[in-house]
């Protein structure tokens, strides 16, 4: 499994990441499977939201991590904390918040709650889950020095956020933020795009992320892909989707050449990019997980990359 440095810490974390969100349709011993799985593949990374299934995503993990035969010293555990959950729009896996609240309080309940649920004592990550427009950099920088001081949380970070959103945070805490978790796939290509297009005037060409992957890049930032074989944000997954022929032709080609699928090609297509990224697998099928996580060890060519680009209905100007 290749190994990323996150942000700037000595850790060495697998390059793709289990995601818990969707732990919630899972008994424990099913669970507990999961986490053999993908640990048996060389998989240390968990990433979770305390929102996740209404909490009970987080419950199942920590009951599961007991089961198995994981030890929690031998993971990088991170979770996310900042969406208060609106329970009229949320169902199953599928969750939506009424507000965002970076209040120190609610910070420090948000982690309180979290390390209940999963059983543990810290977190190696704790990030803000969205942007809040009300947030109060201070009130913050304040949750973030008392969850460290009291051993709760090691590391901290966010999602979604543009560079400007994350100067403002910097300027008042004093923990170096260290990841910043984003969409980004091959049928999700909009960090990149607008860069591909500088100077010209069709769509592509609108910067709607502020430069997130060259900021991330000069800050040491891990970007952490979100859904990374969903198109969209909520349609659904681009493999194997009659909608995308031309692309679902060239992943496999690709992959038939790897000797993979085309999961795994396009677990590669993330990892190909200079940026050091993480990718976040948030399936709980077993043999889905399997085809992901091996192609964290396939290395596309340039050509490769940019033929699976176009292939996902890119041009270059």
């Amino acid at each position: 499994m290749k190994n990323v440095a996150i942000g700037n810490t000595t850790l060495q974390a697998s390059a793709v990441a289990l995601g818990i969100m969707r732990m919630v349709s899972l008994n424990v011993d099913d669970a507990a499977k999961v986490l053999d799985t993908v640990t048996d593949k060389g998989v240390n990374f968990i990433d979770s939201a305390d929102i996740y299934g209404g909490g009970k995503s987080e419950k199942i993990f920590g009951q599961a991590l007991k089961k198995s035969g994981v030890k929690r010293e031998d993971l990088i555990i991170q979770s996310k904390g900042g969406i208060v959950l609106d329970p009229k729009r949320s169902h199953g896996d599928l969750v939506f918040g009424q507000r965002y609240d970076f209040s120190k309080q609610h910070l420090l309940e948000a982690v309180d709650g979290i390390l209940q649920r999963m059983g543990i004592d810290y977190l190696d990550f704790f990030l803000l889950h969205r942007p809040d427009a009300l947030m109060e950099p201070d009130q913050v920088a304040a949750a973030f020095d008392e969850l460290q001081a009291a051993g709760k949380v090691r590391h901290f970070g966010l999602s979604n956020c543009n560079p400007m959103q994350i100067e403002l945070l910097q300027s008042a805490v004093s923990q170096k933020l260290m990841v910043n978790q984003l969409q980004f796939g091959v049928m999700h290509t909009g960090p990149i795009d607008f860069g591909l297009h500088m100077n010209m005037s069709d769509d592509r060409s609108v910067n709607h992320d502020g430069e997130i992957i060259e900021y991330s890049r000069l800050h040491n930032m891990t970007i952490q892909a979100w859904s990374p074989y969903q198109y969209g944000t909520f349609e659904g997954p681009f493999i194997d989707n009659p909608k995308f022929p031309e692309l679902n032709a060239k992943l496999q080609e690709i992959a038939d050449a790897k000797g993979v699928t085309k999961n795994a090609i396009a677990t590669a297509w993330i990892l190909r990019h200079p940026a050091n990224m993480q990718v976040i697998l948030g399936s709980m099928n077993q043999d889905h997980l399997k085809e992901s996580i091996a192609g964290a060890d396939v290395q596309l060519t340039k050509q490769e990359w940019y033929d699976i680009y176009f292939a996902a209905g890119n041009t270059l100007p």
